[in-house]
């Protein structure tokens, strides 16, 4: 880090008040990944396993919608109606274009005291958990995470409000960070 750097943190504030920043002041806009000079870490994304199971659920969701429209319509209407199909389908490429935007949106990083989550597209947003707020760190991943190998990290803390997650890491990096979290968080709690 170099000299000079304010970090702009509040640290007897809650958990959602701390937000890095670069020397703009409280009332100064958070700023987005890419440009925080205070990182210690690297910005870290999730895996593209991540995009490839939103993109199978897409999938089996609207094409049978797709498919029942488009039969509904020809048979009741007529077959030139049955191009009513199109519109679902329509919807899905547009649908799975916003996926990968997303999917490309959700990046984490480490920090000595704290760790960041940023998400969004159209609405970033940039979590600040500290190390020392946090309570419960659970990793959790259902039959369709399983499949693709992925595995979500759970952050809990004392404010229900920030709550933090981090969705479709790989098992060992879920694990990892879990352990890692838990660590960091009885040494800072420690001090307390």
């Amino acid at each position: 880090m170099g000299a000079g750097v304010d970090t702009g943190r509040e640290k007897d504030g809650p958990a959602g008040a701390a937000r890095p920043g670069t020397g703009s002041g409280p009332s100064g806009p958070a700023p987005v990944p890419e440009a925080d000079p205070v990182a210690v870490g690297e910005w870290r994304g999730v895996p593209r396993e991540l995009l490839r199971m939103r993109r199978l659920i897409l999938a089996l969701t609207l094409v049978p919608i797709a498919v029942a429209g488009g039969a509904v319509a020809g048979w009741l209407v007529g077959p030139p109606f049955a191009a009513v199909a199109l519109l679902p389908l329509l919807l899905l490429l547009w649908i799975r274009h916003i996926l990968a935007r997303n999917w490309r949106s959700w990046k984490y990083a480490e920090r000595d005291d704290d760790l960041l989550i940023s998400r969004g597209v159209l609405w970033r947003r940039l979590t600040v958990v500290p190390y020392g707020r946090m309570q419960l760190v659970e990793v959790t991943s259902g039959p369709l995470e399983r499949r693709y190998g992925l595995a979500g990290v759970q952050l809990h803390t004392a404010a229900a409000t920030s709550d933090a997650r981090i969705p479709g890491l790989a098992p060992d990096e879920a694990a990892r960070l879990r352990d890692r979290l838990t660590e960091l968080g009885e040494a800072r709690s420690a001090g307390l």
